[in-house]
């Protein structure tokens, strides 16, 4: 199983038309990066041409559909 690391840089005010975003590397190397805004959540794989976008709405759906259940604190 790969080992994950996450990385993060958070701008100095309130999140507002800058968005969040957070480095993934598998294994040392960049799996992608996250890009959270108060709109939308951005995945953008590493060395690939294109993102995926889901508002917050349909983020919710694919969680609860796709997500593993549990508490998770």
């Amino acid at each position: 199983m790969a080992k994950h690391d996450v990385t993060f840089q958070v701008p100095w005010r309130a999140l507002g038309k800058e968005d969040v975003t957070f480095r993934v590397l598998a294994d040392g190397e960049l799996l992608g990066t996250l890009k959270v805004s108060k709109g939308a959540v951005v995945w953008s794989p590493w060395k690939r041409k294109y993102s995926y976008k889901l508002d917050w709405a349909r983020f919710d759906q694919a969680m609860q559909r796709e997500g593993h259940r549990g508490r998770h604190d």
